[in-house]
């Protein structure tokens, strides 16, 4: 039924959630604000760095200017480009399940609201560069998710249909960008989100563990 699976990163490939908030923090120290609990980083990130930022910021200190948002971004690329990969972890059983993916013929892709060049550093370090056909964080010209664009383009790429790509994800965000790109979707119940949001967003599958999507893509018990 699918010949391919596009994944988004944080919080479906790998926990990156304290590596986000351990970024974020240090660059709201640096501005002079408080820090934020890093469970609350659970709702602040998945539609990219600047509307983060403006999140950050609204829970901080309410109203703020374009300047100081523009300061914060800037602080926080400095820390987050020195390492993007500190403190991040794939999750349990994330490795195999793609393996297994991968030698039973399946392509897989990565496509990621983080920055295009943090993301290469992170899938590399993680998984190698053999495993995905490729892998795309946010990149110009290209609208960030939810916009189908970067699945379509992914799809076009892989030679695949969109319907024959599954898109795995775990917040409303990925829901959304897998059903506008004509995709079915599947919601990782591991990640940032709850299943409730999943859910609300008309996800087709709900997995419990990575190696849930083997039964999905190829049938496997």
């Amino acid at each position: 039924m699918y010949r391919a699976c596009i994944f988004d990163l944080d919080g479906t490939l790998a926990n990156t959630l304290y590596s986000i908030a351990n970024f974020s923090n240090r660059a709201l120290q640096a501005c002079g604000y408080p820090t934020i609990d890093p469970e609350e980083f659970r709702t602040i990130v998945g539609d990219g760095a600047d509307t983060q930022m403006r999140r950050m910021l609204t829970h901080v200190k309410g109203s703020f200017t374009e300047e100081e948002l523009l300061h914060l971004r800037t602080i926080y690329n400095g820390y987050y480009a020195a390492d993007p990969t500190d403190r991040i972890q794939p999750y349990d059983g994330m490795a195999e399940t793609l393996q297994e993916l991968h030698k039973k013929g399946i392509q897989l892709a990565v496509l990621s609201n983080k920055p295009h060049a943090w993301t290469v550093s992170i899938i590399e370090k993680m998984f190698g560069d053999k495993l995905f056909r490729c892998y795309y964080g946010q990149r110009e010209g290209i609208p960030k998710k939810p916009a189908p664009d970067g699945a379509l383009h992914i799809a076009k790429e892989m030679g695949v249909a969109p319907g024959q790509c599954l898109y795995i994800g775990d917040t409303n965000t990925d829901m959304k960008t897998g059903a506008a790109a004509g995709m079915d979707t599947a919601g990782a119940l591991w990640g940032f989100r709850d299943r409730r949001e999943l859910e609300a967003n008309h996800a087709v599958y709900l997995l419990e563990k990575p190696m849930d999507l083997l039964k999905i893509v190829v049938g496997d018990k």
